[in-house]
């Protein structure tokens, strides 16, 4: 059994504080890259009581990770325990501890990235992933458990009423112009086979696996 616990790692590049990148499929955007203000200083209480934007990275994370050769002629089932690699943590503003105040902000955060993200106070950390793999052709296969992180900033303003119908916006962020946040997408279980002449899409969590075993 072979195993390759150090993989590849990609950056994105950056030439603008607005610049993105498409990764994945995915728009990417820098996570230092702050969010922008409301477009207006003025708001109206009856129709918009808060505003939020966000900016986001994704980056895949393999969590468990274990490789694995398989012979000729010895194609089979086979039960493996995974070694847990990494973990990832929802937070905002680097606290664990998540209130259901910032549904609206996952909220905003789904409509950027296009997929579901834990809203609640939760890790991927577990005490042991085993599964039982089905194998019906030699290889070296890499067998994972792994997510998609997003982690960003965001700005937070509340519309602070002035007569009946006007306002004006006022940031609600606390002793900052913008806070921060990491949450992930639904765990994901499965493998990757070494395959030079078919490697999986950028920006996914099995091609983040593939890259872990002999390069190419």
């Amino acid at each position: 059994m072979k195993r390759t616990l150090i993989g590849r790692r990609r950056t994105v590049p950056v030439a603008l504080a607005v610049a993105t990148a498409v990764v994945g499929g995915l728009a990417v955007v820098p996570a230092h890259a702050a969010p922008p203000p409301p477009p207006t200083g003025n708001c109206n209480p009856t129709v918009n009581t808060m505003y939020y934007d966000v900016t986001t990275k994704v980056t895949p994370v393999i969590t468990d990770f274990q490789s694995i050769t398989i012979a000729e002629g010895s194609t089979a089932q086979q039960t493996v325990s995974l070694k847990q690699e990494d973990s990832v943590t929802t937070t905002v503003d680097r606290q664990t501890e998540i209130t259901a105040s910032a549904a609206a902000l996952f909220a905003k955060v789904e409509a950027k990235v296009r997929f579901s993200v834990s809203k609640t106070t939760s890790s991927t950390k577990t005490h042991q992933i085993t599964n039982t793999w089905n194998f019906n052709r030699a290889g070296q296969y890499a067998l994972y458990r792994g997510t998609r992180k997003v982690e960003g900033e965001y700005v937070k303003y509340v519309c602070a009423q002035t007569g009946p119908t006007t306002g004006v916006w006022v940031n609600a962020v606390r002793d900052a112009a913008h806070g921060t946040f990491t949450t992930f997408e639904t765990p994901e279980i499965g493998t990757a086979v070494r395959n030079c002449a078919a490697l999986e899409p950028l920006g996914t969590v099995r091609r983040a696996a593939q890259d872990r075993l002999d390069a190419c």
